[in-house]
């Protein structure tokens, strides 16, 4: 099938970025966000970026990134998705555990941004940055108003996932792949995605959410009372839309439709190009050849998403 997310399996950088604070919600869910503040010699405090990772890839895969954003003056933040990498509790802990995208928009993304906040106070700005799915939860996050705020959100390498976004010979094969996944998530009860080299391991509910915005195009989860497709069109936060040059899992189309749904946000977008990098780039390479990005976002997040 069609596959608009998969981790790679690359080695990791052995150095760990240093634990900032641990968002707990009430149901035992634990996040880690581990981070690099920036300068406090500065007369303004400087602005964070809390980087949001892509469906089954872990927050450590970006700590390259987040090292460059922190050289620009940035407070650098990564934070795993629940269930995923650090956060607790796992995929596999429990074949009880299930979620979906409204666990993470209304409540694990609230805890995180709740917790920056107290670590950090409310003087500095702070700022989303979300690759893949990540950008997407990231936007609809902002959007509901339902927790602490943020500044801004950065998409990077990021859009929706509506199959008719990926054209006439793509779109159909994206449509099949979301029926098995929504199929064979709900068969077994959780997505095996570590076996299957997809999207990592998730819970039905994610899997569910993520088939049903393949296959219409709108952002919902069962059992919310909110209507994300109504929030989108009210946010008016600045975002940052970055295409990346060699992308096929996130093509210019698929941002393109993403950014319909925001029309009163004050998008600035970028194409971040293999010329500009230095280096062959596509929907993962990008996070380590990201030094000429990383300044790119930063002077967005100093002049205050302009």
């Amino acid at each position: 099938m069609t596959q608009p997310e998969s981790a790679p399996t690359q080695q990791e950088p052995a150095d760990e970025l240093p634990l900032l604070v641990t968002a707990r919600l009430p149901d035992g869910a634990r996040f880690p966000v581990r981070g690099l503040r920036g300068s406090e010699a500065s007369p303004r405090p400087a602005p964070a970026v809390l980087t949001l990772p892509a469906m089954g890839t872990p927050a450590r895969y970006y700590r390259a990134f987040a090292r460059q954003l922190h050289a620009e003056g940035l407070t650098a933040l990564t934070v795993d998705m629940r269930g995923q990498g650090e956060s607790t509790p796992r995929v596999t802990d429990a074949d009880a555990l299930d979620h979906g995208y409204g666990t993470i928009v209304e409540q694990d993304l609230a805890a995180v941004v709740d917790a920056i906040r107290a670590e950090l106070g409310a003087e500095p700005p702070l700022y989303l940055l979300g690759h893949s799915m990540g950008g997407q939860l990231g936007l609809v996050y902002a959007a509901l108003g339902k927790g602490p705020s943020v500044d801004g959100v950065a998409l990077v390498a990021s859009g929706s996932v509506w199959f008719r976004a990926y054209g006439p010979l793509r779109g159909p094969l994206l449509l099949v792949g979301e029926l098995f996944a929504a199929a064979t998530s709900t068969l077994l009860g959780r997505w095996p995605g570590a076996r299957l080299g997809f999207g990592g391991n998730q819970p039905k509910g994610v899997m569910r959410d993520w088939a049903r915005q393949v296959r219409t195009g709108r952002y919902s989860s069962p059992g919310s009372p909110h209507d994300y497709e109504a929030a989108l069109r009210t946010l008016t936060l600045p975002v940052l839309a970055v295409s990346v040059e060699g992308d096929t899992f996130a093509p210019v189309a698929a941002l393109d439709h993403l950014l319909g749904k925001v029309p009163a946000a004050r998008v600035t977008r970028l194409r971040y190009s293999v010329r500009e990098a230095g280096a062959r780039l596509d929907h993962f390479v990008w996070t380590r050849a990201g030094e000429a990005l990383a300044k790119r976002v930063a002077a967005w997040a100093v002049a205050g998403g302009c």
